[in-house]
């Protein structure tokens, strides 16, 4: 091919590339002009359905059209981002290419050299010309860049190991099986005994001349530290039933929201150390709750790096041990992504007399005994899960009960808690969820009780058969089910907050459409459920009919769940202020502590006692 003919074909691709290019930019343009001014999430349709229905709750042609509407800009906003994305890197590709031609174009001319043009007007037109091409292109490939980097959606980054953002996958996920399939199953894991000590970090012991102090709420003697008995079984949902001293679940006993523990604070102040007992630094970050057995407080924290199980001196602020959760066979050797706000550690462990459980964003499960001994661990699968998984554990009698969702399915699994052996696992016909399992006694049976799109489900305890399910639910479902009696309560955004009496043929009672949840899971008791939701509204309504009699607004959301204790209603905004409100229909409000750093967890508590998680300090509080 001679030098003629090689500048000709290398001409005819820069055309290309460059008129591939111009389009690819047009249309990123166009796309974010769209965007702009037709933003999918915004309907307008969908505002006037919502608007009727408030009028008339009882048609069912519109909450067909809603959820419908809902689905159709959920599936349009997320081709949109896949579009922006999809073009900016075409955009990029065709620019190169561009490029790379025009070099070699210009090589090759000059090689062979360029006739005289006769006509200084001539060969001055051809180079304005040229100009204003090159113009043209470089400010339409500038604004494409620019429109796409505007149109980017930023709340969905991920992290790879450490909370640094990268870009998320869809969040519109498939439905998942349909029918429920319960499987026995005995899985004979490989045991691990191994634990790892590193130097504990540093505690802040607070003492101030002129600030309340507090001598130690419980002497050590008072509590057996590991009873010698065998775990008893949890039997009925009457916390008074409980131990006030201990702690062992997310959201308190039975994971319901509500704790029997008395005299607590309602005065604090962390800057000053005020009604703080101490604060200690938490090692490794996370996102989950303490949980406590006798003196020992015991949570969990992960990075890139490594996952750790950590326990406290609840009395005094130390820490005892940390154990990390590795060498487990089948974990990832690059650690899942997940969003910023999930991260590798947010579920809450739970903790029986003998024994701690965790669970991990990797899939890893890790029993220790009180003084951070390896009993089992194992891996259930690397999540595929595109916030991270967050479900808390929970367990009855001498079963470890896990939810374990994917894109793929929903599961439920009932482990040996002596051993990690499966006991039964359940296929449950739902999409995936971020909310945790709660325990209820229905008609004298321990459920476990699930909430998940579309369906709100109870399960027998004991096998992990399905024994009832209400579709009732949408969306991505973060907030936990609660219970009072004998009435099964659940909400979430872009659903309804719903009462359920639960049973062969469930009933639904009723429900509302004014203030839901996203995150943070509701409270009963009394006849009152709280909610609380991540744009910073707190509501009390009636429990028997779901008429809301106060709300409350504040300028930071909640992410931690309410928790209902010693006749009050406590729950902590993102920013680290706890709102305690007395448990009434009117609003009272007893205080508004702060913390004095962020906070997105919930609190746990012992008698005269709260401790809280804030993003790096565990602390103690507690009142003369």
């Amino acid at each position: 091919m001679d030098e003629k003919t090689r500048i000709k074909l290398v001409s005819q691709l820069m055309a290309v590339a460059g008129l591939f290019t111009l389009i690819v930019a047009l249309l990123l343009l166009l796309n974010y002009l769209h965007v702009r001014y037709h933003d999918p999430l915004e309907s307008v349709a969908l505002t006037q359905l919502v608007e009727q229905f408030k009028s008339n709750p009882e048609s069912e042609t519109l909450i067909r059209d809603i959820r419908n509407l809902d689905l159709l800009a959920r599936k349009a906003y997320f081709t949109s981002q896949w579009q922006i994305k999809t073009g900016a890197f075409l955009l990029l590709a065709g620019a190169i290419a561009f490029a790379v031609l025009l070099r070699i174009y210009h090589s090759l001319k000059a090689r062979i050299g360029e006739p005289l043009i006769s006509g200084g007007n001539l060969l001055l037109n051809r180079i304005v010309t040229q100009r204003w091409i090159l113009s043209i292109g470089a400010i339409l490939f500038i604004g494409a860049v620019i429109g796409s980097l505007v149109t980017v959606d930023y709340l969905d980054k991920y992290q790879k190991g450490e909370l640094t953002g990268e870009v998320v996958a869809e969040a519109v996920t498939e439905e998942t099986q349909s029918d429920v399939e319960v499987i026995d199953l005995i899985e004979q894991e490989e045991e691990i005994d191994s634990r790892n000590e590193v130097d504990p970090p540093t505690i802040d012991t607070i003492e101030h001349t002129n600030i309340e102090t507090v001598a130690p709420i419980v002497e050590v003697a008072d509590i057996p530290d590991q009873p010698t008995q065998p775990t008893e079984p949890l039997v009925g949902t009457a916390v008074s039933a409980l131990p006030a001293l201990n702690h062992v679940y997310f959201r308190g006993h039975l994971g319901q929201g509500i704790s029997k523990a008395k005299n607590l604070p309602e005065t604090w102040d962390g800057p000053s150390g005020r009604n703080i007992k101490w604060k200690a630094k938490i090692p490794k970050p996370g996102y989950n709750s303490p949980v406590i057995w006798g003196t020992k407080l015991f949570l969990a924290g992960a990075d890139a790096q490594g996952r750790w199980v950590f326990c406290f001196d609840r009395l005094t602020g130390d820490l005892l041990w940390q154990a990390e959760a590795n060498n487990i066979p089948g974990t990832p050797a690059t650690a899942p992504k997940t969003t910023n706000d999930t991260g590798l550690s947010a579920p809450t462990l739970t903790v029986d007399n003998q024994r701690v459980y965790a669970i991990f964003g990797t899939g890893d499960l890790i029993a220790l005994t009180h003084n951070g001994d390896r009993v089992w661990a194992k891996n259930l699968g690397v999540p595929d899960n595109h916030y991270g998984h967050s479900s808390s554990l929970i367990y009855f009698n001498q079963t470890l009960i896990v939810q374990y969702d994917t894109n793929k399915s929903g599961r439920l699994l009932g482990l040996n808690m002596a051993n990690g052996e499966t006991i039964w696992e359940t296929v449950r016909k739902s999409k995936i969820s971020w909310s945790s399992p709660i325990l209820a006694e229905i008609d004298g049976k321990m459920q476990v009780i699930t909430t998940s799109a579309p369906s709100v489900a109870g399960f027998d305890a004991q096998t992990g058969q399905e024994l009832w399910s209400v579709d009732v639910l949408s969306g991505e479902v973060g907030p936990s089910a609660a219970f009072s009696n004998g009435i099964v309560y659940a909400a979430n955004e872009y659903a309804s907050l719903v009462a359920i009496r639960p049973g062969p043929n469930p009933e639904i009672l009723w429900q509302q459409y004014d203030v839901l949840p996203e995150t943070a899971s509701p409270a009963v008791a009394q006849g009152l459920i709280f909610i609380a939701t991540t744009y910073g509204v707190l509501g009390c309504f009636d429990a028997k009919t779901g008429d809301q009699y106060w709300e409350e607004e504040f300028g930071q959301g909640f992410y931690g769940s309410p928790m209902i204790a010693d006749g009050k209603v406590y729950v902590m905004d993102r920013g680290g202020t706890m709102h305690i409100y007395k448990l009434d229909k009117t609003p009272v409000k007893l205080g508004s502590p702060v913390l004095g750093e962020k906070s997105v967890v919930t609190p746990a508590f012992t008698d005269g006692t709260i401790y809280l998680r804030g993003e790096q300090f565990l602390y103690c509080i507690a009142a003369n």
